[in-house]
């Protein structure tokens, strides 16, 4: 199988976890032990896209219906990443228990800052991600495939920074991202199913808001 987004991939195995296993809106903070996790190493380098060729010369100057049609409507620049993304707040809002879900930005990806602040209120963790009973989990997995491209390696790097950043803020057992066929795992609680870590404590909160700003745009709600 080759994915046309490997991090997109890598998404949908976390979304098939997901619909197994209840999944907090944040990687945790610590549940208790000092162990620092082992860090992993990098088996696989995304190799970049290559440019699409352009031609100087081409003699099409009209702009495609499409494009045309979004001029008129009002949504130019607005993707198709952003309108799957805008079915799966919309679901949100109607199914997931969360009227209040923010927009996503105009790129497409979601603002975590925002559903974070959403999360961290008393008795609203629950089914941040994906709805209340997983109810849209089918519009999360689909704005999944719909993301952009992204590069890999740089992905790995970002997420392995945030990973070292939680560690040296409180959070020692936050574990590193893995990279592996081109494929990226991102850290977090060493053992997602019977969690170790605390999501609403104030460890937590503190590294998270000194870490996250540092994370590439499209892996806050990764990591």
């Amino acid at each position: 199988m080759s994915p046309k987004n490997t991090f997109r991939f890598t998404a949908r195995r976390r979304l098939t976890a997901l619909a197994a296993v209840p999944v907090l809106a944040f990687s945790a903070a610590c549940g208790g032990g000092d162990d620092s996790a082992d860090g992993a190493k990098s088996h696989g380098v995304a190799e970049a896209p290559a440019a699409p060729s352009s031609s100087s010369d081409s003699s099409d100057s009209s702009e495609p219906a499409e494009a045309e049609k979004s001029k008129k409507s009002g949504t130019s620049g607005k993707s198709a990443f952003y309108d799957t993304q805008m079915k799966y707040v919309q679901c949100m809002r109607a199914k997931g228990g969360y009227p209040d879900f923010p927009d996503p930005r105009l790129s497409g990806y979601l603002d975590w800052a925002k559903i974070n602040e959403i999360g961290s209120q008393p008795g609203r963790n629950e089914g941040i991600k994906g709805g209340k009973n997983r109810a849209c989990v089918d519009e999360l997995m689909a704005a999944g495939s719909a993301e952009p491209r992204r590069d890999a390696q740089k992905d790995y790097e970002s997420l392995l920074t945030y990973s070292k950043c939680m560690r040296d803020n409180g959070v020692s057992r936050f574990t590193n991202p893995v990279m592996t066929g081109g494929n990226v795992m991102p850290g977090g609680d060493p053992n997602p199913a019977s969690p170790a870590l605390d999501p609403g404590s104030p460890a937590y909160k503190k590294a998270e808001k000194a870490c996250a700003p540092g994370l590439l745009e499209g892996l806050e709600g990764m990591a």
